[in-house]
């Protein structure tokens, strides 16, 4: 193939800036980078970043993952999330029944057979889970692992797998068990006490979901599972930084005490990103959209209407987090908790050309996978709408 080149006003690597260098892709990948080069290239007005990878994305373009676990979903899914910047994502199936989980588990491996752009994998948050902490999680669907469930997180066709469970009712043993099925395991939707989350940790947890919402808090006297993973060195944490799932101080504190290499942004989104409709299903209850937030009738929240490109821009302007660190906590972080930051994450000789293109207002203006532009990628005119900005 033709070697492609492109001279962009300024260039983040995934750990520092350039001011105009050139970079050179062939074949999807980067093959160089060079500063003061005087070789022809197309320019690019902007910040050129690397592409965001979200690890926590349960539906989009108008599709709930849960509802249609489908190839045709997952490329809904990537569609509407990759005009804000995802280049990379897992999609997330919440707790459900065995058949649902089987048929999402299915609709990934087909995806990937197919080398359609931007699936890394999947996420499973449940099915254990503790009631208690279920949030919208169905709680009929809430149970034990068991051999049926094992056979599915034993699969080899399926990428990247992250399980979100619950510590006090998933042990230690089974725990270790999924790290040898080369699962990586988070922990969330918990009551857990913090010596049981500590557990977990050594016995190989990584992570953590969306941080203080669904989890035992932090007190003056019981640490809780927030506790413990603001105290892990070791540990990744998702953060929504949406403005409802957490006060913007909260984040702020979360991302302080964190820092950028281990906290990762994600959007918990749901299915209308990328859609112009207003509500959904969730197991039969109707989810609403009111202005950026999503509830169902009690007022509850039900995930987020949340876009990465939002997320970086409410974690710059709103946090007060720098634009370098917020960028790494869309995409190196996340590459680096799925243990693939040596193909995606940064801008580098040798890495896949998943990149962004940033203006002054954060907005994301052009996008690429593997070095082709999202339009020609996915072959699109024009896809539908969106409620974010």
């Amino acid at each position: 193939m033709t070697i492609q080149r492109y001279r962009p006003d300024q260039l983040f690597t995934g750990d520092h800036l350039m001011e105009k260098p050139v970079v050179s892709v062939e074949n999807g990948k980067v093959i160089s980078i060079e500063a003061d080069s005087n070789l022809p290239a197309l320019p690019l007005e902007g910040l050129l970043a690397p592409g965001y990878i979200d690890i926590q994305v349960n539906g989009g373009g108008g599709v709930l993952f849960n509802n249609q676990p489908s190839v045709e979903s997952l490329r809904k899914m990537i569609i509407a999330h990759s005009q804000y910047g995802s280049t990379a994502l897992l999609p997330t199936l919440i707790t459900d029944d065995l058949a649902t989980m089987q048929a999402a588990a299915d609709a990934v491996a087909h995806a990937r057979e197919r080398k359609l752009a931007g699936i890394l994998g999947i996420h499973f948050e449940g099915p254990h889970l503790s009631v208690e902490k279920k949030g919208v999680h169905p709680k009929q669907q809430i149970r034990p692992i068991t051999d049926a469930e094992f056979a599915i997180f034993a699969r080899q066709d399926i990428g990247i797998k992250v399980i979100t469970l619950a510590p006090e009712n998933v042990s230690v043993d089974d725990i270790r068990k999924l790290i040898q099925l080369n699962v990586i395991v988070c922990l969330g939707h918990s009551n857990a006490s913090y010596e049981v989350v500590e557990a977990a940790l050594d016995a190989g947890a990584t992570g953590f979901t969306h941080l203080f919402n669904a989890m035992s808090p932090l007190t003056s006297r019981a640490p809780g599972m927030v506790g413990a993973a603001l105290n892990s060195e070791k540990a990744w944490c998702g953060i929504i930084v949406d403005h409802h799932h957490m006060h913007p101080a909260v984040a702020q504190l979360a991302c302080r005490v964190k820092g950028a290499d281990k906290s990762i942004l994600v959007t918990d989104a749901m299915a209308l990103i990328g859609s112009k409709a207003q509500s959904f299903d969730l197991f039969g209850e109707t989810v609403t959209l009111k202005g950026d937030k999503l509830t169902i009738s009690t007022g509850q929240l039900a995930g987020s209407h949340l876009s990465m490109q939002k997320a970086v821009q409410n974690t710059v302007h709103d946090l007060k987090i720098s634009l370098t660190d917020a960028l790494k906590m869309a995409s190196l972080s996340a590459a680096r908790f799925l243990n693939c930051a040596d193909q995606i994450g940064k801008i580098k000789a040798g890495y896949s050309a998943d990149w962004i293109l940033l203006d002054k207002a954060l907005r994301v203006t052009s996008v690429w996978i593997k070095g082709t532009q999202r339009e020609q990628l996915f072959q699109l005119d024009n896809f539908g709408g969106s409620t974010c900005n």
